[in-house]
């Protein structure tokens, strides 16, 4: 795996997460309704940026989108879990979650030429 680009998707999945558990915790609606569509994008995107920024085979392509997208959710989420927004349950789910997303991403990223 790529380190940098490790770094650079992880980082920032972890710090759009974060924006996004922040906004979530003082509005509503971003608690409500963005939180689970809106992690699974941000890791989603994550898997794609490090598949461009590592150019690396599709093993390596799958591997590190999906922990880029798993890392830096468990991140935002665990601060999400500490804010008192979700239960900490989501932790699990939503890293699973955007472990799934992430690999997606690092497909996607992978076919486009």
């Amino acid at each position: 795996m790529n380190r940098r680009a490790f770094s650079i998707a992880g980082g920032a999945c972890f710090i759009a997460g974060l924006i996004m558990t922040i906004a979530g915790h003082y509005i509503a609606f971003v608690k409500n309704d963005v939180f689970a569509i809106g992690g699974m994008l941000i890791a989603l995107v994550a898997g794609f940026i490090y598949v461009r920024i590592a150019r690396g085979d599709w093993r390596d392509s799958l591997i590190g989108g999906a922990v880029s997208g798993a890392v830096g959710s468990l991140l935002a989420i665990a601060v999400s879990v500490v804010l008192g927004d979700v239960p900490p349950m989501i932790m699990v789910i939503g890293t699973c979650a955007s472990l799934v997303t992430g690999l997606i991403g690092g497909v996607i990223g992978q076919l486009i030429p």
